[in-house]
């Protein structure tokens, strides 16, 4: 029996290979080989290995840290395989072949088509279709007679107050029942679908038993149009709505029991009359309370509720892939970042996907861009990229999918404050430093085995630390506009011109306190509303200025170092705190806006009913202040009998299309809503 050593590895490589981290294919095939002659330590380093061929050996099972991140090709025929769920640690293997396993059956077929989410070729066979189903339509259907099930048998059963002994037992009692009650699909794969069954029934539990976080959250509820006025007492009603909220390791989650529905700030809770429901009004947003979570921690610790969390984003959809989710419009998957790790979650259901964390960084930011990778045989297929860059000054470059880190930018001396991607050119990537600089880097496109070549192709420099960035959606190749701690700037950006390091050309004005206009203040929050109108806070506490890019952009005067005032089309009334950083955020396809505040509040902004006058080229200011035409309030949280209090809202985003939305805390709390 041969065992495995670094020279056997070196021998069997194709073509051989003088280093194990260059071995790109391998063939262990006849050699007798048992599990336990797969070194985990020793397959470690083939961290570039594609292809393994270990067909006509001994192998009863896969150990389940071989840590073979690039694999693609696996071929085990010949063997005694009695199991399959060990091969979900390559998840991107894209063949598989093990026939003439004696004990592995249809049902480990499905298994793998569910486990290895890029897989394409089963036995020689294209499974693709057949996988697809399988991980969509399959999953969807438990899930459906999952949550059937307790909702029908068990949900009554629970008490209010339970203990854990009581939790344990009908966890126990629920598990026995899904798996023998819920069917679906021919008998020939019913251990498949007890299988499927017990994951999808544990994973529910899980994000619906944990240890109570009790509540007094008394959210008035606004009545439907049909629905009739109640009889209970306040009292009686506060208690039917209020939610209950539950705290596990490592995520505080909230379970509402009732939908309910935040008012704006006119307290328009009363029922309209059938004439007042033709007038056109402001839409209501009814956002429902899904998820509030703890996946910051430091060391994981439940205790932690003082790290910060600065930066969020939705991840963009692929034209196809495994991470595609074909039932809902947009991307439900958001990327966080605070304190020392970065979190993916699927906002619907709450589950942290994938956590990268880096014991001596502290993230400020992260940001989405979309490449196209050699996979294998020269064809690319499109990958997203996770970019996360904080105090070290360093940029982080993330292949999701691989679950990899497999690049980094060593981009400033000092933190950097915000990045953000080109959105017409994917490997443009923008960074803010503390250095006072904002640098535009080429990320390049990493080969097959991860090599890249990031250069820097701009340096803008500021007269201060520049804490937002964005694009102007006319021209991103041609400006940048950034918000600065000392006023707002705007950088030609144009690769054709010569000049590498350029100072700003143009500085806006905006009105202080006093009426008197100003380019010194501290610009913490901006983003564009549409093609033209920019939002941006705060050079006058207790305001949001929409402003027009264009109008103020235009004011005559040209050359270096312009001064400009800004054309103010309308002032958003907002909290009067002095206190900063409290970002703002815009959905351009529903032109809304988005603030969190001081107390823990989100301010909703629906402007669609004034982006056409500010469209005009005449377009008239708004005279008076617009109120929020609503605001989500900060439930009554606690935490180890303790209330959680002070909570900042430091950042809030929605997806696209206004699903969900989405507020990072100064407490450590990732808060999750719906739009009902």
């Amino acid at each position: 029996m041969s065992k495995i050593t670094t020279e056997l590895l070196l021998e069997r490589a194709v073509p051989r290979s003088t280093r194990l981290r260059k071995i790109e294919t391998l063939n262990l095939s006849k050699l007798q080989l048992k599990t336990g002659d797969l070194d985990p330590r020793l397959f470690s380093r083939l961290r570039h290995l594609q292809k393994l061929d270990l067909s006509d050996n001994l192998l009863d099972k896969f150990p389940n840290s071989l840590t073979l991140p690039d694999l693609r090709v696996l071929n085990c025929n010949n063997n005694q395989l009695e199991d399959v769920t060990a091969l979900k640690q390559f998840p991107l293997l894209e063949e598989l072949t093990y026939e003439n396993n004696v004990y592995l059956t249809l049902n480990d077929d499905y298994k793998v088509m569910f486990l290895l989410q890029n897989l394409r070729l089963l036995n020689g066979k294209d499974i693709t279709k057949l996988a697809n189903h399988v991980r969509r339509v399959n999953s969807r259907k438990l899930t459906s007679k999952v949550t059937a099930h307790w909702e029908k048998f068990f949900r009554d059963q629970l008490p209010e107050k339970y203990t854990a002994e009581q939790v344990k037992s009908i966890k126990k009692k629920f598990l026995k029942s899904v798996q023998t009650n819920v069917v679906y699909g021919p008998s020939s794969l019913s251990e498949f679908t007890r299988w499927r069954v017990k994951m999808i029934a544990e994973e529910f539990l899980s994000y619906s038993l944990g240890l109570e976080l009790n509540t007094d959250a008394e959210t008035e509820e606004k009545m439907d149009e049909n629905e009739e006025e109640s009889a209970e007492s306040p009292k009686e009603a506060a208690e039917d709505v209020a939610p209950v909220f539950y705290i596990y390791d490592p995520v505080v989650m909230v379970t509402p029991r009732k939908r309910k529905r935040n008012h704006s700030k006119s307290g328009s809770g009363n029922k309209r009359s059938k004439s007042q429901a033709n007038t056109k009004k402001e839409e209501d947003v009814s956002a429902e309370p899904l998820h509030f979570l703890q996946c910051h921690s430091k060391g994981n610790s439940r205790e932690d509720f003082k790290t910060q969390l600065w930066s969020c984003v939705f991840e963009p959809l692929l034209d196809c892939g495994a991470r595609k989710d074909p039932i809902v419009s947009s991307s439900r998957t958001v990327a966080t970042c605070g304190g020392e790790s970065v979190c993916l979650i699927d906002c619907e259901t709450g589950m942290v996907l994938k956590k990268y964390k880096v014991a001596t960084e502290e993230f400020f930011s992260v940001a989405w861009t979309t490449l196209p990778m050699v996979i294998s045989d020269s064809r690319k297929k499109s990958h997203n990229i996770l970019a996360a860059a904080g105090r070290r000054g360093i940029v982080k470059l993330i292949h999701v999918a691989a679950d990899f880190c497999y690049g980094e930018i060593k981009a400033h001396k000092k933190p950097i404050a915000t990045v953000c991607f080109s959105p017409t050119r994917e490997t443009h990537l923008f960074t803010a430093s503390y250095d006072k600089r904002i640098a535009l880097w080429d990320i390049g496109i990493p080969d097959c085995d991860y090599n890249f070549k990031a250069s820097q192709l701009l340096v803008l420099e500021c007269f201060s630390v520049p804490l937002r960035i964005a694009l102007v959606p006319t021209c991103p190749e041609q400006y940048l506009l950034a918000g600065c701690e000392e006023g707002c700037f705007t950088w030609n950006i144009k690769l054709e011109k010569e000049q590498k390091s350029r100072p700003f050309e143009v500085i806006f004005q905006f009105p202080d306190e006093e009426g008197e206009m100003t380019t010194s203040h501290r610009v913490d929050g901006l983003a564009f509303l549409n093609d033209d109108v920019v939002a941006s806070k705060s050079s006058k506490p207790g305001c949001i200025y929409l402003w027009s890019w264009s109008r103020s952009f235009d004011t005559k005067g040209k050359g270096c170092q312009r001064t400009v005032s800004a054309v103010i089309l309308a002032e958003l009334e907002w909290s009067t705190t002095d206190l900063s950083y409290l970002t703002l955020s815009t959905c351009p396809a529903k032109a809304h806006v988005f603030c969190g505040d001081e107390k823990g509040s989100v301010w909703i902004y629906n402007l669609s009913n004034y982006t056409t006058a500010w469209s005009s080229a005449k377009g008239k200011r708004s005279d008076k202040r617009i109120p929020p035409t609503q605001i989500l309030k900060w439930p009554e949280l606690q935490a180890n009998g303790e209330h959680l209090t002070e909570v900042f809202i430091n950042n809030v985003i929605t997806d696209p299309t206004f699903t969900y939305l989405v507020a990072l805390t100064s407490v450590n709390i990732t808060a999750i809503w719906k739009k009902s």
